[in-house]
């Protein structure tokens, strides 16, 4: 009897311990909408740290799900795909009740999304649509075709063919400019330039504006990983295969502000800003501080700010409607297929800053303090 007695216990307690240690994984048997906030954990996955940008966006949003009282296990992916898959592989394994990634290839994702899917975590596409995948439940960012639009509006009215309220004025053509675009395996690449090509079209077509390097297509002009060297190298080739007859470049459509660095800097090495005359029109994005310093120095044009604290409180909003088992808040439900499915969005507006612009938009809103934008450098 003893014997029998100890057996069954033994196999009752066999089974429950492969229960409790064997179970589907988070998310997928636990009632996250139950829980204490630090009881739950956010996964956020960022591309890189070379950028201020990501840095930026990564503390915020890790401070804000802090500050409601989630736990946060923050990764950096130094732009190599293989580190953020594995990544991601280990916040699954570390259990994340929520995902929130950027996509560095927004294609190379799809078995780490599988398996959070069957886990049934939810994922947050931050900025970077993640495409070929059904298991894309949210996307939080801005409208990137208007900010493609914003780009070229700068460049118009960096170069007097447009008044700051859009009105064409009476400046002549022909000016040469040429195109840069981000990386191609960044979906928002696509949008900026479509959007900014669109605007330029009727320039182009009536010859107001001339690609002097005949290099308008997005293959030709794309940059790798968004890097300010490439677009540096870039830009070097354009002015020695190009210009080398004497003319000189008008305005250039950069689509973020370390690849107007790096073509600035190739300008001015070519003496642009001295003895070729000022350094063109420049556009930008993201509001970078160094570039900021530039603009606010009249060596940059422009750049497109995109307040990323407001970007990070959407994250953050959809990421507790998820845990809550809720639908998160969404204003575009039909713009950004990803090749398997519509995924629905929040987004956010954008604002073009030229040198009048900072004050009011990146001091007084505490973007930035003056003292920043004084030094180029942000604390």
């Amino acid at each position: 009897m003893n014997k029998k007695l100890m057996a069954t216990l033994s196999g009752a307690l066999l089974v429950l311990g492969l229960a409790a240690c064997g179970g589907e994984g988070a998310g997928a048997s636990t009632d996250t909408a139950s829980q204490k906030p630090a009881d739950l954990t956010i996964g956020v996955a960022m591309p890189t740290q070379t950028s201020e940008r990501w840095i930026a966006d990564g503390k915020a949003v890790k401070e804000k799900l802090e500050a409601k009282g989630y736990k946060v296990d923050l990764q950096y992916a130094n732009d190599d795909i293989p580190t953020q898959s594995q990544q991601v592989d280990q916040l699954i394994t570390r259990g994340a009740d929520v995902l929130v990634i950027a996509a560095i290839d927004g294609t190379a994702l799809s078995s780490q999304l599988q398996a959070a899917a069957d886990k049934k975590i939810p994922v947050i596409a931050y900025d970077r649509l993640i495409r070929g995948s059904q298991n894309v439940d949210f996307y939080v960012s801005f409208d990137n075709y208007k900010v493609g639009v914003a780009q070229a509006k700068a460049l118009l009215r960096g170069l007097g063919l447009e008044s700051a309220d859009g009105a064409k004025t009476s400046k002549a053509g022909p000016i040469n400019i040429e195109l840069f675009a981000g990386s191609l395996d960044d979906n928002n690449t696509h949008y900026f330039f479509q959007g900014a090509m669109d605007t330029l079209k009727p320039y182009l077509d009536d010859g107001t504006l001339v690609v002097k390097s005949k290099q308008t297509k997005l293959e030709q002009v794309a940059t790798l990983r968004w890097q300010q060297e490439a677009a540096q190298k870039r830009m070097e080739n354009l002015l020695t295969s190009s210009y080398n007859d004497g003319s000189k470049v008008g305005g250039v459509l950069s689509p973020y502000d370390g690849i107007s660095r790096g073509i600035i800097t190739a300008l001015q090495n070519a003496g642009y800003g001295k003895t070729a005359g000022p350094v063109p029109p420049i556009t930008g994005q993201d509001a970078e501080i160094a570039s900021v310093k530039l603009i606010n120095d009249g060596v940059q044009s422009s750049t497109i700010f995109k307040d990323t604290r407001l970007l990070a409180e959407q994250a953050v909003n959809a990421a507790e409607a998820f845990l809550q088992k809720k639908t998160p808040e969404a204003n575009d439900t039909k713009s950004y297929d990803n090749g398997v499915k519509v995924v629905p969005a929040y987004l956010l507006p954008i604002q073009t800053v030229f040198k009048p612009d900072i004050q009011k938009a990146l001091v007084d809103s505490q973007y930035y303090t003056a003292a920043e934008v004084a030094a180029g450098q942000a604390k």
